[in-house]
């Protein structure tokens, strides 16, 4: 399965996050990107990236949801990959980087103002499978640009 990065977004803190052409990842996180998991002492390398779909974004704008890119706190914007197959372990590839996906990500009222009435729980992987955004471990630290491929190249038994 393949698909493509449509954006890299990153903050001081906080969101929404801002969007970048290019960005170093590392095991501590994104380059420009302020996460309170990683403030202390490098903090949880399973939660260095949060990857969200371009596609359940815009599905949440169609359902009314004043949800925008970067709004629910990813660093990165993906598209074409088909959500429902992710999984816990599952690797991808993106450009000279490669992660592992260690979690669905659990939201936070912080994202609430992405959605209608302030219902994150729109996204809460127990509440709504599929539609959650997902944490990643870093395997292998590199540069990842705007329009760099997303190649699964290991899907875990389900």
């Amino acid at each position: 399965m393949r698909g493509e990065v449509h954006s890299i977004n990153v903050s001081d803190g906080g969101v929404p996050k801002s969007m970048v052409e290019s960005a170093d990842i590392m095991n501590s996180g994104v380059e420009g990107d302020f996460n309170r998991f990683r403030s202390n002492n490098g903090g949880d390398a399973d939660r260095a990236v949060c990857i969200f779909s371009l596609e359940l974004i815009q599905r949440l704008k169609n359902e009314g949801h004043p949800i925008e890119i970067g709004s629910t706190g990813e660093n990165l914007t993906i598209r074409g990959v088909d959500w429902d197959s992710l999984s816990e372990g599952a690797r991808l590839e993106i450009g000279d980087v490669v992660l592992e996906l260690s979690e669905p990500c659990a939201p936070c009222s912080k994202i609430g103002g992405s959605f209608i009435g302030r219902r994150f729980d729109r996204v809460d992987h127990d509440q709504e499978y599929g539609w959650s955004r997902w944490l990643a471990r870093v395997l292998r630290e590199g540069r990842v640009s705007v329009g760099d491929s997303v190649n699964i190249v290991i899907t875990p038994d389900q």
